[in-house]
């Protein structure tokens, strides 16, 4: 396996997603799931047992079709609201770039949906 194959780890994907303001790490399921949660909110759920591993992401509902219907590593959100979440299997087929937009995406979409109240100190503490 050449470097440009290199797909990005749950581990990369979650150091990049702790950069983004107002981002925390929980681990409310158990130690072995990573829950990343932007004003309270998950936007990021990181399953690291599956093989290959795997993480949920929100998604504006067309945009999740569409992701779906591009990659065969995007699945409905498994037991999540499969309308608004994908799940993403990190097998190397989805590019890396597209990996991050998705991540942003699902950032975006839960901070549109927080109180202003809270977006403006999300901003404000960055």
């Amino acid at each position: 396996m050449s470097r440009s194959h290199h797909s990005l780890s749950l581990e990369e994907i979650s150091e990049f997603a702790s950069t983004l303001a107002g981002a925390s790490e929980e681990q409310p399921f158990g130690p072995s799931v990573d829950v990343l949660k932007v004003g309270g909110k998950i936007f990021a759920i990181l399953s690291p047992e599956g093989s290959p591993e795997a993480i949920s992401l929100k998604c504006e509902a067309e945009l999740a079709i569409d992701l779906r219907l591009q990659y065969a590593a995007v699945i409905p959100g498994y037991h999540l609201n499969k309308r608004l979440w994908n799940t993403v299997h990190l097998d190397g087929t989805v590019p890396d770039d597209e990996i991050i937009e998705m991540v942003s995406h699902s950032y975006e979409q839960v901070v549109a949906g927080l109180p202003k109240s809270v977006r403006l100190n999300l901003v404000a503490s960055d």
